[in-house]
């Protein structure tokens, strides 16, 4: 099994790998083109997101500056909003449904390190899916870290860290980010 396959199958997996690199190279070249592409040409900033992105819905926002890693692995869908400095770090999937608003300065991070430091320090790493469902908003500086779920009509208050997943219909905050109540 190849690198990749093992990354997208929740293996360990060596994060060197030259084929890895090498998507990451094509990755963030387009993002670098996105960020610095004048607000005024948003029909050719959301073609360069297209280029970047697995699939998109026909109307979204990502404001710059964006940064992620391969690209191919993130979904988002129909009105689609991420403001200023959204990291996605999709080493796994990472999907959005419809009506997802994402404040600024917020993470998705997929990509997952060993406890022990010498395999740590080997560079192999590990990576667990994220989804957000539909009609979610999340506010700012929220991380959403790896394997969470977070369901159907839900508010994440700003400054939350999410470990594990969120129920639908709820607004949760905190660190770690915990059901304030029902909606």
């Amino acid at each position: 099994m190849i690198e990749r396959e093992k990354m997208l199958n929740g293996l360990m997996y060596n994060s060197a790998d030259e084929s890895l690199l090498n998507d990451r190279t094509v990755c963030k070249n387009l993002c670098f083109e996105y960020n610095r592409t004048p607000f005024t040409q948003r029909e050719k900033m959301n073609e360069i997101m297209r280029k970047i992105l697995k699939k998109t819905g026909k109307n979204f926002c990502i404001e710059p500056s964006f940064y992620c890693d391969y690209g191919y692995n993130i979904e988002i869908g129909e009105n689609f909003y991420a403001n200023h400095n959204t990291v996605i770090l999709d080493c796994a999937k990472v999907k959005f449904g419809d009506n997802v608003f994402i404040g600024p300065n917020c993470g998705f991070y997929t990509a997952a390190h060993p406890l022990d430091s010498e395999t740590r320090n080997t560079g192999q790493e590990y990576a667990k899916p994220i989804t957000v469902g539909n009609n979610v908003w999340i506010g700012g500086n929220v991380c959403v870290m790896p394997g969470v779920t977070i369901g159907d009509n839900c508010v994440i208050g700003g400054g939350s860290v999410v470990t594990k997943d969120i129920p639908s219909d709820v607004v949760a905050v905190g660190n770690p980010c915990r059901v304030l109540k029902k909606i």
